[in-house]
């Protein structure tokens, strides 16, 4: 039987452009389809349009930011570890640098370079874009045969890896289609939601903040009295709710019904409540004879500190100076602790990543193949994982996207040299 090619990959984001060059560059003959004309499309507007490339951490690390199936990753994170992914890319004319909290960056903060260097990679190992969308699988006694395509065309393949993504950003291409094509295939794929989202809050104050960033501060999630996530870092109000780094993180924590949960901003992470407390003494003491409401500007954004006044219960026209010792350690507990109500999260379109996809037990770890059809492989956001924010993501991408690359190139190896064996026979 004549093939159209060896491997063909559905999907030209991170993990399928990622596949698509080294599984040609071990001598397997590659069709790449994508509905958009220009591969990375959602690469390009990651980190801001900076693309956090991956996090430069040891595996133990890399496994602890993954929320969803992280032992599923132990022979993709090996094959193709975060050092070795900045290699390829330092490799490729990009230089890198590594920012806070080990997140790592084309030194130029361009996500354009992240694109153009997989674009250069494929393009050098032979691999063939095709502008199409693949409409469905073609298959023959559990072996994939190759795929059909929108435009009614039809494409064997020996091999298939399926890398579309999620239904996050949809403007990008991600619509789903992977999903269908899995489930058509046998797969169970578990319902898509949105994970690294903002959230929506109950409180209308924060609508009134809209805009204002605080950095340097600690955000707690809690469900009853476990705490499941508390970091320091930035984050923002919105018209909605909250957004920021801390905010996309902590949403991949809830799960099901939000108002199990409670979040809590310390704006003050680095005062004990004893310092905080002196700290309040010592500007107080400075406007003795100031009303309450002027008196937290050295303390607050000048935005913030009428809500915190609102809500400390102390009346805005008191002198400084007959604020109790309990009203102070009540405003101290305040700052250290300000409450948000979580309403719900963003739709699953606007989120970073999408959570759930093509269930991991029915994918080898060590190969990424599918255990219910031969030949057909699996990378990236569509599969039922998911991390925290600061480069991770892409780290599933791409070390997915190699191992799922390296594993189809030699099973294509293989069956060739079974044909010659049978063509000599």
């Amino acid at each position: 039987m004549g093939y159209d090619c060896d491997l063909l990959v559905v999907g030209a984001g991170a993990a399928g452009t990622m596949a698509a060059g080294q599984a040609a560059r071990r001598g397997a003959s590659v069709l790449l389809f994508d509905k958009n004309a220009r591969i990375g499309r959602k690469l390009m507007i990651t980190g801001k349009g900076r693309c956090n490339v991956t996090n430069n951490c040891g595996r133990d690390r890399f496994l602890e930011a993954v929320r969803r199936n992280p032992r599923f990753l132990y022979s993709a994170f090996d094959a193709f570890p975060p050092q070795e992914v900045m290699r390829f890319f330092e490799e490729q004319g990009v230089p890198l640098k590594t920012e806070r909290g080990a997140r790592v960056f084309p030194v130029s903060d361009r996500a354009v370079d992240i694109v153009d260097a997989l674009r250069r990679f494929d393009d050098a190992n032979g691999v063939r874009f095709r502008q199409n969308r693949v409409l469905s699988l073609l298959t023959r006694e559990g072996v994939v045969t190759g795929v059909s395509t929108a435009d009614g065309g039809r494409f064997s393949a020996r091999t298939v890896l399926l890398a579309t993504g999620g239904l996050s950003y949809p403007l990008t291409g991600s619509t789903g289609d992977g999903y269908r094509l899995a489930e058509s295939a046998g797969h169970t794929v578990l319902p898509a939601a949105a994970s690294l989202t903002a959230l929506i809050t109950e409180e209308p104050w924060c609508g009134e903040l809209m805009g204002l960033s605080l950095k340097n501060v600690t955000l707690t999630l809690k469900k009853g009295k476990k705490v499941l996530f508390s970091e320091l870092g930035e984050l923002m109000f919105t018209h909605f709710g909250i957004s920021g780094p801390l905010v996309l993180s902590a949403s991949s924590y809830i799960d099901g019904d939000c108002s199990d949960y409670a979040l809590f901003i310390d704006l003050k992470p680095g005062l004990d409540p004893g310092r905080l407390d002196a700290r309040l003494l010592r500007d107080w003491d400075e406007m003795k004879n100031r009303a309450f409401i002027n008196s937290l500007d050295r303390l607050l954004p000048r935005a913030l500190a009428p809500v915190v006044v609102s809500l400390s219960g102390i009346d805005a026209k008191t002198q400084v100076n007959a604020v109790t010792r309990e009203q102070r350690a009540s405003l101290a507990a305040l700052l250290k602790a300000l409450p948000l109500t979580v309403c719900s999260l963003r739709p699953v379109e606007e989120a970073v990543v999408t959570r759930g996809g093509v269930k991991t037990s029915e994918v080898s770890p060590k190969t990424m193949e599918s255990k219910l059809v031969k030949g057909l492989y699996f990378a990236g956001e569509l599969l039922d994982l998911d991390a925290v924010t600061g480069g991770f993501n892409l780290q599933i991408a791409f070390s997915t996207g190699y191992l799922a690359g390296i594993s189809a190139a030699g099973a294509i190896l293989e069956m060739q040299n079974q044909g010659n064996e049978e063509h000599r026979g």
